[in-house]
């Protein structure tokens, strides 16, 4: 009986020194996020003094708050959905895009008005998006004039969760894109839409946009282009909005 109690009481011995390494060693997360919060609040006062402040961008009415069945695409970014983290801008960043002129490969599309795409309507609703044809479509907006562009937000179709094929994104010169022509991102993997192979990767569209970072690569430009080669839906293509965030180039 006393050999038994002793096993007894040596196993509690253990157990509680088990239980103490553990609470010991146990990583300190509160700490670490605490850290990070920190690390982030610390940068907005060093951007509000080199003259950048958030991008004020006008969300639409979410129509979804996650995905109601599997996508399955290859190349696909992890869904996420909720706050963007602010992403800063110069200071009078305004969307140069609003109400220029927009002009595409297919001239008569199947719903809505080409025009459409920059009339900031950014809404989900029947009516409030433009269907293109099948097979690689895109669209080109006229800023008319140069201008520092720091950000690109497409909204393609967000009544439901998607995935659009080679989505591409081209700025240059001139209306015809021969001069001056640079990507700013494609996530064609194959190269189908003879754009080159894109290293960035397909999205599930949602009613934040995608917003495509401009600012790191110092563009400057009058013509953007968009390419799209139907979706996870069907095999046409859309747009609801596409805003351009920047400043006529003369402004510094």
């Amino acid at each position: 009986m006393k050999t038994s109690l002793s096993k007894l009481a040596a196993a509690v011995v253990v157990i509680v020194i088990v239980v103490i390494a553990i609470y010991r060693l146990k990583p300190d997360t509160s700490a670490r996020q605490n850290t990070n919060v920190s690390a982030i609040a610390s940068e907005l006062p060093r951007a509000a003094d080199s003259g950048l402040a958030p991008l004020d961008i006008k969300l639409p009415t979410p129509m979804f708050v996650g995905t109601e069945k599997p996508i399955r695409v290859s190349n696909l970014r992890k869904f996420s959905i909720g706050d963007r983290p602010p992403f800063p801008v110069p200071v009078g960043t305004i969307n140069v895009a609003l109400g220029k002129p927009v002009s595409g490969s297919d001239d008569q599309p199947i719903i809505g008005e080409i025009e459409m795409i920059t009339d900031g309507d950014k809404e989900a609703a029947d009516g409030s998006y433009v269907e293109l044809g099948p097979f690689t479509q895109h669209v080109t907006i006229d800023l008319q004039a140069e201008h520092n562009i720091y950000a690109v937000v497409i909204w393609h179709f967000h009544q439901e969760p998607r995935v659009y094929f080679d989505v591409a994104v081209q700025v240059a010169d001139d209306p015809d894109f021969i001069t001056n022509v640079r990507m700013l991102f494609n996530n064609d993997i194959d190269n189908s839409a003879g754009l080159g192979v894109g290293k960035d990767m397909h999205y599930i569209e949602t009613y934040e946009g995608e917003l495509i970072d401009c600012f790191s690569k110092d563009i400057k430009a009058r013509y953007v282009r968009l390419y799209s080669n139907g979706n996870s839906a069907n095999d046409l293509n859309h747009y609801i909005e596409v805003e351009v965030y920047g400043k006529p180039s003369q402004s510094r």
